[in-house]
């Protein structure tokens, strides 16, 4: 087993980025990936007209492949490599770059598009590893390092602080996603993407990733404790199930309030002052047969108030497929308590 490269590095050492660095970088590497992508030829290319000229040789879809880099970290000697999903999605082969330049075929051991992570194995041993942080425990204006090949720039390395804990996906502009995301000044671009994200003393705090086109001075990242949570599901499954319910709602807000009420023609009417809309509930959802209706307003949810709707994700979350949420409602002016069990995440919506 090699040991941990991550060591308490005092922060009063003014080469204490070069220190970590120099630890930690010889456990990042690089991740090129090759997908074949297919489109269909447009269908004016089927007029006799063209076909005169042509023949009858033009395809009806043609192939290309399409080239991408992004990095990644290896959280075991014997080769497990964390990155994201959507680095390795789809991918026809990949190959994994380490930072004294040896390179190998990566076998794709399982991703999970919903929460954006993917493991990969490559064939060697003895390999550096990572330390990993606890990012439960982060606060806002601790320090924060990146280390990946944005734009193909390999072991490139930013530095700044963590600007805010708890971004919902919803603020991030990734509503598919279901992550608490850390938000940092520390550049990340395209090429970022699966490389981690370290705090002062060296250890993994955040799997970054290039989700917000057009962001200037914000990165996101995937808390540390998630990605490890999820990256233990799929070494062990290839797959992970995620509790779903099946509901769109949205927080109430005076303005919101004010805006369906003022509209006769959208059939729901808000007496509530606060808790969580439900404007939609998907057929044959979880939702549907527990019997939660669109203009039902969640008060509560196993005992905590609603307050928004990432409260609800949360409750959502914590619970197993199959497990049992309670919930209390007001509809029509009057509490309703009912009981509802997740189903599991439709591939689908995925």
């Amino acid at each position: 087993i090699s040991p941990a490269i991550a060591a308490p590095i005092p922060t009063t050492d003014p080469n204490f980025v070069a220190n970590v660095v120099e630890r930690v970088g010889p456990a990042v590497v690089r991740i090129d990936a090759s997908r074949t992508v297919t489109t269909r030829v447009p269908d004016v290319f089927d007029d006799p007209f063209f076909r005169r000229f042509f023949g009858s040789q033009i395809p009806r879809t043609q192939q290309r492949v399409q080239q991408g880099t992004g990095s990644g970290f290896i959280i075991s000697s014997d080769g497990r490599i964390l990155t994201n999903a959507h680095v390795v999605d789809g991918a026809r082969s990949v190959s994994v770059v380490l930072n004294d330049g040896r390179r190998f075929t990566g076998r794709v051991l399982g991703t999970d598009p919903v929460t954006d992570v993917a493991v990969i194995k490559i064939d060697a041993d003895r390999l550096p590893t990572l330390t990993m942080g606890n990012s439960d425990q982060l606060r806002p204006g601790e320090f924060a390092i990146a280390i990946g090949n944005p734009l193909g720039l390999d072991n490139t390395v930013t530095t700044g602080i963590i600007s805010a804990t708890g971004r919902s996906s919803n603020q991030v502009g990734v509503a598919d996603k279901r992550v608490q995301f850390i938000q940092t000044d520390a550049a990340i671009n395209p090429g970022n993407s699966g490389g981690p994200l370290l705090n002062a003393r060296g250890e993994v705090i955040g799997m970054n990733t290039a989700i917000l086109r057009g962001a200037q001075g914000l990165g996101f990242a995937i808390p540390i404790n998630t990605a490890q949570r999820i990256a233990s599901q799929l070494i062990a499954q290839g797959r992970v199930e995620h509790p779903y319910v099946g509901i769109q709602m949205v927080a109430i807000t005076p303005d919101l309030r004010q805006e369906i009420n003022s509209d006769p023609n959208n059939g729901i009417t808000i007496a509530e002052d606060r808790g969580v809309l439900i404007v939609r509930v998907l057929p044959n959802s979880p939702a549907a047969r527990a019997g939660l209706r669109a203009g039902d307003v969640i008060r509560r949810v196993n005992g905590q108030d609603a307050t928004t709707a990432e409260v609800v994700q949360r409750a959502v979350e914590n619970t197993s497929v199959g497990g049992q949420l309670q919930l209390e409602i007001r509809r029509g002016g009057r509490n309703v308590n009912l009981a509802l069990n997740t189903g599991a995440f439709p591939a689908q919506l995925q």
